[in-house]
């Protein structure tokens, strides 16, 4: 069944990723916003460059390259579970007829030792359709959308500060 004033969207951007990337990150689909953008996170109130910033205590502007590079520097890995589906808009909870991204090419290119979900719809696509393939348990993140209005940025702080925490802890970082 096709959602009511939907379009059938397909994932717009690459997985970024190199050989060194030990945390992936994943969302569910890109926002209109990001689309528009061309790059993770691009709606201008998502709160997932400035909490990123926090926790690794930089300030991070709008240049994609910027954002590319310290994402690759720190190790962190981005991408969406949902390769292309039918959606009204932004929202999550409208995706239909789902079909996942193939996260092959970022496990067999990189160094992935945790996987983590930016949020619930990102989580449960994950379990659904990657998480057997993979073979890693995803951590569940509060998201960091703007509609998430519940979390303020402490209370995403406090839940995504335990990448750094990750990261800290693994060899060779």
């Amino acid at each position: 069944m096709k959602t009511t004033d939907g379009q059938t969207v397909t994932h717009p951007l690459r997985p970024l990723f190199r050989a060194d990337s030990k945390i992936l990150i994943l969302g569910s689909f890109p926002s209109v916003k990001t689309r528009e953008y061309g790059f993770f996170y691009g709606h201008p109130q998502n709160r997932f460059w400035p909490l990123l910033g926090r926790i690794f205590g930089v300030a991070l502007g709008t240049d994609i390259e910027e954002r590319k590079t310290f994402l690759l520097r720190h190790g962190l890995a981005v991408y969406d579970v949902i390769y292309r589906c039918d959606i009204v808009g932004s929202s999550d909870a409208s995706i239909q007829n789902a079909v996942p991204s193939d996260l092959s090419p970022i496990f067999k290119g990189a160094d992935i030792r945790q996987v983590f979900c930016n949020g619930a719809a990102a989580y449960r696509y994950y379990r659904k359709y990657q998480e057997r393939k993979t073979g890693f348990e995803a951590i569940k993140l509060p998201s960091t959308s703007p509609a998430n209005a519940g979390y303020s940025m402490d209370n995403l702080y406090d839940e995504w500060k335990i990448i750094k925490k990750c990261l800290s802890q693994m060899p060779n970082r």
